[in-house]
């Protein structure tokens, strides 16, 4: 017989009947029925129902000392359950095993940080320190599991459509890709440093240039950023493609096939069938105010600006102006209405003007007077509204007013219980401006992706205004989350030197910073296109978590902090000097 178990806590059944066995695994709860012990003795893949023989008073002794969370191997007889005992919620429901033998392999301490079977609301700091522990409860070993099985059945699904899976370097040049590297310093070359990659960006476009046609991997990558719900700080996962000779329609075709097998897979709800949708960037800032919309949502912002600037109402007046109709809402209280211009002034609005529409389909509420019957007679027309519907206008600068009405979107959204919780909602935002001015500089800068075809190729980098240029850059989203974003590759190296020499880089520059690609493109690279889905974020969707950390075994927390391991962590002085840094603090 093995030294620990025969069968796992999941496998025994009535064949196994009158069978001896071993059972190993962590003791998961302990009842007491009129002196005769049941233990719960749970391992990775369920629970088996144990209970003490009456005529092994040792055995008693052992169970009624030990402690909930202690690793045993308990020996026994599988016998079949009484029929008001048998348990239909389990696998083992049906038996239990008789003990004849147990041997203590890890004592646990008596004083759990909060226990684990049972999915009371904990602290998440504690969970942190305590992340072994946390993870030996269902939901999180539910959610480990699952991310293990969405890893797989991706990398089979990339196989099968004939990609190769390639690593690519963890330790690499720092680059200017957006976000803060995580630096390396050299020990072997003093004040010099490697960086880890933000993604393999550089490496998997060089992999095409190489002569390989379809790449992916399980991609780590390494951000020094702040943390949301849909971002872990520190390192994520995503999973990394490129194809060589390929267009945004070859790529949309992969992701496409993959997102739906995947979801399909491992959730019940409903989902998106491909093609999905394909939603300009400008569109989608209009009709929904974010480039990352909640398709679950049907209310839709509409530009009135128009329509305010014939009127002589000075709230509104030089600004962008955008309505979002709402059915069934003129019956709300006034609180309500308050409630709604609360949030909007916490989020920096300046305030949220609404109306109500009757049913002779006038308008009426706060600023009412200040519009008169034919703009009234345009706004009804414009929003198709209807009695019972009530109209919330948002007015400020054009970015400032997309970007407000966008989270009163949502918000309405969530408050009248309108979005969909069945389903999910692919779309692609393409068409995403090459350029932005950056205010802050008083310059222009790359919006997006610093390594994406301009639209028009080097023809429009050379004729047309740099602010009205769009790329081949897309962004795959999912319920309001995005994914992942993608590109068809800039491989030309004339264009992109013209491309970022319009973003204020030097020929020199580009040359210095990114001297592989650049050099590649002179040898004759094929055009070519990928995208990243975050691993992290697919699995948050399929679990339904709210956040990301709920589905990464080890995470930081929101300060980028390991309160498990220490990390980050003081070193020693001789390290330090290893590789020639000294820290200055100020206290």
């Amino acid at each position: 017989m093995h030294q620990y178990r025969t069968h796992n806590c999941c496998e025994l059944t009535k064949e196994d009947i009158g069978k001896e066995v071993k059972i190993a695994g962590w003791i998961h709860n302990v009842r007491d029925h009129g002196g005769v012990l049941f233990i719960d003795l749970r391992d990775h893949y369920g629970i088996t129902q144990v209970v003490s023989n009456i005529n092994h008073n040792e055995i008693k002794e052992v169970f009624e000392k030990i402690s909930k969370e202690t690793t045993v191997s308990i020996t026994g007889v599988v016998e079949i359950r009484p029929l008001d005992m048998i348990n239909k919620t389990l696998a083992t429901g049906e038996i239990e095993v008789n003990a004849t033998h147990v041997e203590i392999l890890g004592k646990s301490k008596s004083m759990l940080p909060f226990d684990v079977n049972t999915e009371e609301h904990v602290r998440e700091e504690l969970r942190l320190k305590y992340r072994f522990l946390d993870l030996r409860r269902k939901t999180m070993h539910d959610n480990i599991i699952l991310r293990s099985r969405v890893i797989q059945f991706i990398r089979e699904k990339m196989i099968a459509q004939n990609f190769l899976e390639m690593q690519t370097p963890i330790l690499t040049a720092s680059s200017p890709e957006g976000a803060r590297d995580y630096l390396v310093p050299s020990r072997v070359h003093p004040g010099k440093c490697y960086a880890l990659p933000q993604a393999p960006q550089q490496f998997k476009q060089l992999y095409m240039t190489s002569g390989f046609d379809r790449y992916f991997q399980i991609a780590p990558c390494f951000r020094d950023e702040d943390a949301r719900a849909d971002r872990s700080p520190g390192e994520f996962y995503q999973l990394d493609m490129e194809m060589a000779f390929a267009t945004q329609d070859d790529v949309f075709n992969i992701i496409e096939k993959v997102m739906v097998d995947v979801f399909s897979e491992f959730s019940e709800k409903k989902i998106t069938q491909y093609p999905f949708i394909r939603i300009p960037y400008k569109e989608a800032m209009l009709r929904y105010g974010s480039d990352k919309p909640d398709l679950r949502n049907p209310l839709e912002i509409k530009d009135v600006t128009h329509i305010f600037d014939t009127l002589d109402f000075q709230a509104f007046k030089n600004k962008t102006v955008r309505i979002i109709a709402v059915p069934d809402c003129s019956t709300q209280p006034r609180k309500w209405f308050d409630r709604m211009v609360d949030f909007a002034t916490q989020n920096g609005a300046k305030g949220l003007a609404w109306l109500k529409v009757n049913e002779e389909l006038s308008l009426a509420g706060p600023i009412a007077k200040f519009i008169n019957d034919d703009a009234q007679k345009k706004l009804i027309e414009l929003t198709m509204a209807e009695t019972g519907y009530a109209l919330f206008f948002i007015a400020d600068k054009k970015q400032i007013a997309e970007k407000l009405a966008g989270i009163i979107r949502t918000e309405l959204g969530q408050q009248l219980n309108l979005i969909q919780e069945d389903v999910f909602e692919f779309c692609w935002i393409v068409d995403f401006p090459m350029f932005e001015y950056d205010n802050e500089n008083k310059k222009i800068d790359f919006s997006h992706n610093p390594f994406s075809m301009p639209q028009g190729g080097m023809q429009a980098l050379q004729t047309q205004d740099p602010l009205d240029i769009l790329a081949y850059q897309y962004d795959i989203v999912c319920n309001g989350v995005e994914l992942s974003s993608g590109a068809v590759r800039n491989h030309m190296p004339d264009a992109m030197i013209k491309a970022f020499e319009i973003a204020g880089y030097e020929k020199h520059v580009v040359e210095q910073k990114f001297p592989a690609m650049y050099n590649a493109f002179h040898y004759g690279a094929p055009p070519h296109a990928g995208i990243a889905p975050g691993i992290d974020r697919i699995v948050m969707l399929i679990a339904d978590e709210p956040s990301i950390r709920e589905v990464v075994a080890f995470p930081m927390n929101s300060k980028a902090q390991d309160v498990m391991m220490g990390a980050p962590s003081e070193v020693s002085d001789a390290q330090l000097s290893d590789i020639n840094i000294k820290f200055d603090i100020e206290e």
